[in-house]
């Protein structure tokens, strides 16, 4: 029956296990589950926090996003309103400059007019100081000699023929 002593149950060895297991367990308790239990809090608190501020940084990253796109769109804004300025000031400056460029063409033909006129009396006066010299030239001419009536209408109808002929070049 030896065997049945290696089999047999001893209710002591049995209960002071289970004291030891029990105090191991209260051991335990009190000095690692405790700690740990705290440090696994610790832990979840730190995961919230640092959820809670990844949602507050989207909402913040959002919000700028939103900010900029409103920046974005006012500045097209101002963008088109400064072409447009610069479109109606070019504008401005090329009907001046037209208008300046059509003063001094207008201008310099009312010169130019104005010189046609000019040299057109300067010729006249100089056809008729001409035409003064050359009837003091046939005066002296016929003054000079005596001239029968038919020499005398050969010169006058000459004379009128060469003027004549001038005013016909004009």
């Amino acid at each position: 029956m030896q065997t049945l002593d290696i089999i047999s149950v001893n209710l002591w060895q049995i209960l002071i296990s289970l004291a030891n297991l029990l105090i191991i367990f209260l051991i335990l308790k009190k000095f690692l589950y405790k700690p740990v239990k705290k440090v696994m809090e610790e832990r979840r608190q730190a995961i919230d926090s640092d959820y809670s501020e990844a949602a507050e940084a989207k909402r913040q990253a959002l919000s700028d996003k939103k900010a900029y796109e409103e920046k974005l769109s006012g500045a097209n804004g101002e963008a088109e309103r400064i072409i447009r300025s610069a479109v109606e000031a070019a504008s401005f400056r090329e009907k001046e400059m037209m208008d300046e460029a059509r003063a001094k063409a207008d201008g310099i033909l009312r010169k130019a007019e104005a010189d046609v006129v000019l040299e057109r009396k300067k010729a006249e006066a100089d056809i008729r100081r001409e035409i003064v010299e050359v009837s003091t030239l046939v005066s002296e001419k016929m003054l000079r000699r005596e001239m029968s009536a038919d020499d005398h209408k050969r010169l006058v109808d000459s004379f009128i023929d060469s003027i004549g002929d001038g005013d016909e070049a004009e």
